[in-house]
């Protein structure tokens, strides 16, 4: 334990912005687990949870509990993880509609552009 007066004070200041910190990489992890978990799940509103989770991080990192590269590393990879989801659910779509009988629209305005 400390005995000189400043230091004592600079441990009670330290307490304060540890728990402070705490609460906001906190809410940072939950926002960025909760999109994770709709992404894998494929809900509709994974989108708005990921907005949330970049937001999170955003404020995490402008308050100075991560550091800014931190938080655009972990940005870029949810980024990259949502579009990669989004792009198998399209290329799923398009060969579900091959399977039906149809086309899918931009396969037939590719045809005509060919065709001219």
């Amino acid at each position: 334990m400390a005995n000189i007066k400043s230091q004592i004070k600079r441990n009670r200041q330290n307490e304060k912005r540890r728990l402070r910190n705490r609460m906001h990489l906190g809410k940072a992890r939950a926002a960025v687990k909760r999109a994770r978990q709709a992404m894998l799940q494929g809900t509709p509103d994974a989108r708005q949870a990921l907005l949330e989770a970049v937001s999170a991080l955003d404020r995490a990192a402008e308050r100075g509990v991560i550091h800014k590269n931190n938080a655009a590393r972990r940005k870029s990879r949810l980024m990259k993880a949502f579009a990669s989801l989004q792009a198998a659910k399209e290329q799923t779509s398009e060969s579900k509609t091959e399977v039906s009988g149809e086309q899918a629209p931009n396969k037939a305005a590719a045809r005509q552009k060919t065709e001219k």
